[in-house]
């Protein structure tokens, strides 16, 4: 356990410092995997349809629902791994 949330930490450290910019599909998975990891199913309020963006990032936490947190940051450093 105490591997999984060091790796997890070390990807979030080297998700910023990717060679190129992933595209915004990518991007939003990023998001979701991470707030799924960290703070769990998203009980947020959807927001408005005005806010686009906000939209974008609620539908692709909600996407994970279910996914346990460790799941969650596995897929993470995947992903991160992926892009590196």
């Amino acid at each position: 356990m105490a591997d999984l949330k060091a790796s997890f930490e070390a990807a979030v450290a080297n998700s910023k410092n990717l060679s190129e910019r992933p595209d915004n599909g990518t991007l939003l998975k990023i998001y979701a995997l991470y707030k799924q990891a960290t703070a769990g199913d998203n009980a947020e309020k959807k927001p408005g349809f005005a806010d686009m963006v906000g939209r974008a990032k609620w539908d692709a936490w909600n996407g994970f629902k279910g996914t346990s947190s460790d799941d969650a940051m596995q897929q993470y450093i995947d992903l991160i791994e992926s892009l590196s």
